[in-house]
């Protein structure tokens, strides 16, 4: 049939002869759509415009004869154009049935239009060429179903639904209900099609989820929430890095996820629960099995090999299918995890096994930053006791930390060091003196008799954070990135008895490492008080992604700033005050001293006064520098993110959501496209205030 043909490009059967009395007929432009089947709602959703113009290729040439299967979603679907059928191809998924629609009337319930099948929509536009051609309308069709459609003119089409009558002469369609529009061609229907992703992939992240099977507030899984958070990247790719992209320096980043939470029930342990749970409040019983105990689960030894393995199998898995498919992938692997997943990926990244000569290279890397670091770190203690002007004799004598606390009144009075600043260093030293030692070990448990937290291997000195006792399985590629959301990381380790990270500890094989969590975080701790125990100082802010503070925080700090400036200046006025009236009458002669004296007194006066206009650290925008270690290549880790406004009011209140607000966050997946890129050479097209 000539109006069954492709219209790109259209050949030449598919011109119809020019009518007599009627109009020009057009061929219909097809669309492909697959069925999304969520809570047993059907939903028929669009391909976009690239996988669509592809399967109609594909189905032009004849290919679905055969059973010729078209990569869709950027890759992460294939579709069987015989069978018309979309397959997952990194995860398990049900099949989702896809059709080529021309033909669409409006649902019952939602108001969505929905796809005639195939065949029947050949029908419809058969009646509808002859109707355009003749100039014949008032067209009845009947379906099989019994569904009667009629086509009134080219803007009014109707469909009827059949009535559930026993009478046979009930036939006339405006007695079967109320007609629902019946619309041709995808362009005059309200449907989104998105124009498709890039064919170029620059970088692949893993993203491991945390406890239960559900991942956000809506309680959908990890790959949803992925889903999500790879849509977000795509829309900050096209406002951030419009310029690299125009020069075509970026294609895309691929987030896949891992999911270890199914192999783990499917051990036969939910049995086992079950016969040991009470039956009353069943559901929250139920609730806590499936998630809660996950935490319980990775704490036992043997669940926790179970728990390790399916993660380095499951990401080695993804990792090696996802080259197969894109042998052309020269771009760099990066991992992510959520909650508990961050805690599993940072246990594996601890025990993975360096080459000899990074392990050679990391060595001289640590003689050399133990005596540059250490240096500084004292020029910091100085700073801090208002010692400045000493720095370069501590710097002569090559005096890092562990050399300062086995100082002596003596050693320092050799130093040339006056009795005033010696008495505030030796101060220092004797209030820190618990330090000494930890200065110079490596982390370890503090009761080492628990063995359910020993190190799993004493032997290798890279290895110097107690886990659960596992024999962890390494993995096929070094990761580039380590991002961790609303991570527990801090607290395990605390939990296992560490105090404190060494500053020169770096995970064996991969180089970066960023703990970025919300303020209201529940279960998200901070990692840089570890490495850095004696500095109290804030995580990095992270900025906003439209480049500039929420406008209420902005107004908190504002507010500050006004309140710390009135209350100094009250008090100074205050005091000046005090001072004339307490102070004693003196002679006129002295009165060209007293002017002086006066003059001296206000100086010293407006010195705190100068100070106390600085804004507390909790205000300040940026943090100053801050040495922090080798475990993030010497850059910040914790990275926490602005709370909206409405959270604002009541922090216990968005807790939870902001436990699981990092799927959608523009700001979080700001960062992780901004790190990535960064180690390619590629920056924002404009950087972001705040940003390191």
């Amino acid at each position: 049939m000539s109006a069954q043909e492709p219209p790109r490009p259209p050949p030449a059967a598919a011109e119809p002869p020019e009518p007599e009395p009627g109009g020009r007929y057009e061929a219909v432009v097809p669309h492909w759509f697959y069925c999304k089947v969520t809570d047993t709602r059907e939903r028929w959703v669009p391909f976009s415009a690239q996988d669509s113009e592809r399967l109609e290729e594909a189905h032009g040439a004849g290919k679905d004869r055969d059973d010729v299967v078209v990569p869709t979603s950027g890759g992460r679907y294939d579709v069987h154009l015989r069978t018309r059928q979309r397959v997952a191809v990194y995860w398990e998924e049900e099949v989702s049935e896809v059709r080529r629609c021309t033909w669409f009337y409006k649902g019952d319930k939602d108001n969505k239009f929905i796809p005639y099948s195939e065949s029947f929509s050949e029908e419809l536009e058969e009646a509808y060429m002859i109707a355009v051609t003749l100039d014949e309308w008032k067209k009845k069709l009947e379906s099989p179903s019994r569904e009667v459609i009629i086509l009134h003119n080219p803007k009014l089409m109707v469909h009827y639904h059949p009535v559930a009558s026993s009478d046979d002469w009930v036939s006339t369609p405006t007695e079967q209900g109320r007609p629902r529009t019946v619309k041709r061609g995808v362009e005059n229907i309200a449907v989104e099609i998105p124009s498709g992703e890039p064919l170029q992939i620059d970088h692949l992240v893993f993203v491991v989820h945390g406890i239960g099977p559900a991942c956000d507030i809506r309680f959908r899984s990890i790959v949803q929430c992925v889903n999500d958070f790879r849509n977000v990247s795509l829309s900050m790719l096209q406002a951030h890095f419009k310029k690299a992209q125009e020069q075509q320096q970026v294609g895309r980043v691929e987030f896949l996820p891992v999911n270890w939470h199914s192999s783990l029930h499917s051990t036969g342990v939910d049995v086992d629960l079950e016969r040991i749970t009470l039956p009353s409040i069943n559901r929250l019983r139920h609730f806590i099995n499936d998630t809660i105990l996950d935490v319980f689960f990775y704490n036992s030894s043997t669940y926790c090999q179970t728990i390790v393995d399916t993660v380095a199998s499951e990401m080695n898995r993804l990792h090696q299918l996802f080259l197969q498919r894109n042998p052309q992938f020269k771009g760099g692997v990066s991992i992510a995890g959520h909650s508990l997943g961050s805690l599993i990926l940072f246990d594996l990244l601890t025990n993975q096994k360096a080459d000899p000569e990074e392990d050679e290279h990391r060595a001289q890397g640590s003689r050399t930053i133990s005596s540059t670091g250490g240096i500084e770190e004292v020029k910091e203690i100085l700073k801090n006791l208002e010692l400045s002007e000493y720095c370069d004799v501590f710097e002569k004598e090559k005096m890092d930390r562990q050399a300062l606390f086995l100082c002596t009144e003596t050693n320092l009075k050799e130093m040339g060091i006056p009795l005033g600043p010696r008495m505030k260093i030796l101060h220092y030293l004797s209030s820190k003196g618990e330090m000494k030692v930890k200065a110079e070990l490596w982390l370890r448990p503090q009761s080492p008799r628990n063995a359910s937290t020993e190190t799993v291997s004493r032997t290798n000195l890279n290895i110097p954070l107690p886990q659960v006792s596992a024999n962890y399985p390494q993995l096929n590629y070094k990761p580039t990135i380590f991002f961790a959301f609303g991570s527990p990381i801090g607290m395990f380790l605390t939990v296992r008895g560490v105090k404190r990270i060494d500053p020169n500890y770096s995970l064996p094989t991969c180089k970066g490492f960023f703990n970025i969590f919300h303020p209201f975080d529940p279960v998200a701790y901070r990692i840089e008080p570890m490495i850095v125990p004696d500095l109290e100082f804030e995580p990095m802010l992270l900025p906003h992604h439209k480049g500039r503070k929420r406008m209420h925080l902005e107004l908190k700090e504002g507010l500050t700033r006004m309140s710390v400036d009135l209350k100094n200046n009250l008090l100074g006025s205050l005091r000046v005050a005090w001072q004339s009236f307490t102070r004693a009458p003196v002679p006129a002669l002295e009165a060209g001293s007293t002017e002086a004296e006066a003059e001296a007194e206000a100086g010293t006066e407006k010195q705190p006064d100068t100070k106390a206009e600085e804004p507390p650290a909790a205000v300040k925008e940026e943090t100053p520098l801050i040495n922090v270690g080798r475990l993030n290549g010497g850059n910040r880790i914790d990275y926490v993110l602005q709370e909206k406004p409405i959270e604002s009011f009541n922090e216990y209140l968005f807790a939870l959501q902001g436990h699981l607000c990092y799927w959608e966050s523009e700001d979080t997946v700001l960062l992780v496209l901004k790190e990535i890129y960064q180690t390619q050479g590629i920056t924002l097209d404009q950087p972001l205030p705040g940003s390191q």
